[in-house]
C-alpha cells in the first residue's frame, strides 16, 4: 500500500514507539499512588507536560491531556461557552470546520446558544474582516481552526484571535491538522484555548490535548477526582502521554525542516498530475496552506471510481456516497467548488515517511488510475 492519506492519520513514529515501551511492558503504577512505581507514572507525565507545552510555546500547567482533538474541542467550545453564559450567548465559528466543531455547536444551540458561520472565500479562507462583522453584543466565543482538513488553507487566526481579545470573546483553535506541519504557538496566536490530536503528529490514537491559558477558567465537561489539576477526572493514560509527549519533541526539533521538504514534494506532485492530467484543479490557498497537502480535482470524474482504480493506494475523498449518490464535501460546497469538480476530488497528503520515490509512484499511479477513469466514460 502507498500511503498518501496523512492527513487521516499518521504512523506512529518508531521513536515515539520506543518511548511507550517501557509503560507498556513495566512502569504501570498509578500515576496517584505514593510508591516507586507510582512516582515513575507521574515523573512520566510531568516530562510529557513539558514536552507538549515546549513545542506550543505554553506553560506546563496550560496542558490538558483528553481522550481526543475532538474531546478537546468539546472542552473548550462547551467550557468557553458556558463560563461566558452570563456575558451572552453567540458564537462564531466558520463554514469549513471539522465536525469536532460544528457539532458542539449545534449541541449549545439545544442549550440556549446560537452560532453564525462566516463564510469562506473561494480559496478556503476565512475574511477577516466578515468575523469582525459577525459579531454581536452577545458574542462571547470564537472557534475557527488553523489548518483546514480537507484543502490545507491556514486560516489568519492571529488576526481573529486579536479582534475577539478586543471585543470580550474568547478565541478557541482547533490545530489538530496543523501541528506537525507548521510551527504553532500559544503566543503567536494570541487564543485563549487550542486542541491538538496525537495521531496526527506521529503519536497514537486515543491522546489529545487541551491548551488552555493562564487565567481562562472553564467549567469541567467531566466530574470526579482531581486529576490534570482537577480539570479532566480519570487515571491518566501513561502510556499515550509518554508517547504523545515524544511525539511533540520531534516535531519541536524538525517542523521547519520538514516543512520545507513536504512543500518541495507536494508541488512536485502536484506539477507531475497537472502534467498528466492539464485540466485537473488545485484546491486552496495557493500561499496560506499546509506544505503537505495537495486537494486536486479531475473534471467530470468520480473521486470513489479513480480510488478503486489505484485500490493499492491510500487517499481520500473529496465526496461521500449517499443513498442518493455522491455528495461533495461541504468544504468544497463552502469553497464554491462546481459540483463538476468536487466530486472527482482527491485530498493527497504527504508525511514524514513518504519519500520522493514513493511521490513519483503516486504521480503516476493517480494519473493514471484518473485517465483510465476518463476514458471509460467514453464508452
Amino acid at each position: 500500500m502507498l500511503y498518501l492519506d496523512y492527513n487521516a492519520t499518521t504512523p506512529v513514529d518508531p521513536r515515539v514507539a520506543d518511548a511507550m515501551q517501557p509503560f507498556l511492558r513495566n512502569y504501570f503504577g498509578n500515576p496517584s499512588s505514593g510508591h516507586a512505581l507510582g512516582r515513575a507514572s507521574r515523573k512520566a507525565i510531568d516530562k510529557a507536560r513539558g514536552q507538549v507545552a515546549a513545542m506550543l510555546g505554553a506553560h506546563a500547567d496550560e496542558i490538558i491531556f483528553t481522550s481526543s482533538g475532538t474531546e478537546a474541542n468539546n472542552h473548550a467550545i462547551i467550557g468557553g461557552a458556558r463560563a461566558r453564559q452570563k456575558q451572552g450567548n453567540h458564537i462564531i465559528t466558520c463554514t469549513v470546520e471539522h465536525p469536532a466543531v460544528t457539532e458542539v455547536c449545534k449541541h449549545l444551540e439545544t442549550q440556549g446558544f446560537s452560532f453564525t458561520e462566516v463564510a469562506v472565500d473561494s480559496q478556503g479562507r476565512v475574511p477577516v474582516q466578515a468575523v469582525a462583522d459577525a459579531f454581536k453584543d452577545d458574542t462571547v466565543l470564537v472557534t475557527i481552526m488553523l489548518a483546514n482538513n480537507e484543502v490545507g488553507t491556514l486560516q489568519p487566526i492571529a488576526e481573529i484571535a486579536q479582534i475577539a481579545r478586543e471585543r470580550g470573546a474568547l478565541m478557541h483553535t482547533d490545530c489538530a491538522q496543523a501541528v506537525g506541519k507548521v510551527p504553532v504557538n500559544l503566543v503567536d496566536l494570541g487564543v485563549d484555548m487550542l486542541s491538538l490530536a496525537g495521531h496526527k503528529l506521529y503519536g497514537p490514537k486515543g491522546i489529545g490535548v487541551l491548551c488552555l491559558r493562564r487565567g481562562i477558567e472553564i467549567p469541567n465537561l467531566m466530574h470526579g477526582a482531581g486529576h490534570e489539576n482537577g480539570r479532566r477526572p480519570g487515571t491518566e493514560n501513561i502510556l499515550e502521554i509518554a508517547g504523545l509527549g515524544e511525539a511533540c519533541r520531534l516535531v519541536a526539533e524538525d517542523v521547519m525542516e520538514e516543512g520545507v521538504r513536504l512543500a518541495g514534494l507536494r508541488d512536485h506532485l502536484a506539477q507531475a498530475l497537472l502534467a498528466v492530467y492539464p485540466t485537473a484543479h488545485i484546491n486552496g490557498h495557493p500561499q496560506f496552506h499546509l506544505p503537505n497537502t495537495l486537494s486536486i480535482s479531475f473534471p467530470d470524474l468520480r473521486s470513489d471510481e479513480i480510488m478503486a482504480a489505484m485500490p493499492d493506494v491510500a487517499v481520500s475523498a473529496g465526496a461521500a456516497c449517499h443513498g442518493g449518490g455522491p455528495v461533495a464535501s461541504h468544504v468544497l460546497t463552502a469553497m464554491g467548488v462546481p459540483e463538476s469538480l468536487a466530486l472527482g476530488t482527491l485530498r493527497i497528503s504527504l508525511g514524514r515517511m513518504t519519500t520522493s520515490a514513493e511521490v513519483e509512484l503516486g504521480a503516476e499511479k493517480i494519473g493514471k488510475a484518473a485517465l483510465l477513469v476518463r476514458d471509460r466514460q467514453k464508452f
